[in-house]
């Protein structure tokens, strides 16, 4: 029991500081409440990355902010084509391979 209550507090602190769970500098309650929902999506999103998409690579076991450095805050070019959207990673992108299969794994068939 008490090892299932430390891995819960470590998720919430991962989403606390992280994702900024902790940032309610609104003056507002509702605008308070939005961030919050908002940074409980951002996390649920980075978990589905990680169970789905990230099973077997070197980020497998990473934290919400390392997943969010390395993989979302990347350079890219978005274009909409032909009702496709199309995203084009810089050439030097260090992580372009696992992008890729992050995206294979992703990807609805």
């Amino acid at each position: 029991v008490y090892c299932a209550r430390g891995d819960m507090e470590n998720r919430i602190k991962e989403q606390k500081h992280d994702l900024a769970a902790g940032r309610t500098s609104a003056h507002l309650f509702r605008a308070n409440q939005l961030r919050l929902w908002f940074s409980g999506l951002a996390y649920i999103l980075v978990q589905a990355i990680r169970r789905l998409g990230l099973t077997g690579t070197k980020l497998a076991k990473a934290q919400a902010g390392t997943i969010r450095l390395k993989l979302l805050k990347v350079a890219a070019r978005v274009l909409h084509v032909g009702g496709h959207l199309i995203c084009q990673l810089a050439s030097a992108c260090p992580f372009r391979s696992l992008w890729g299969q992050v995206l294979k794994r992703l990807r609805i068939p």
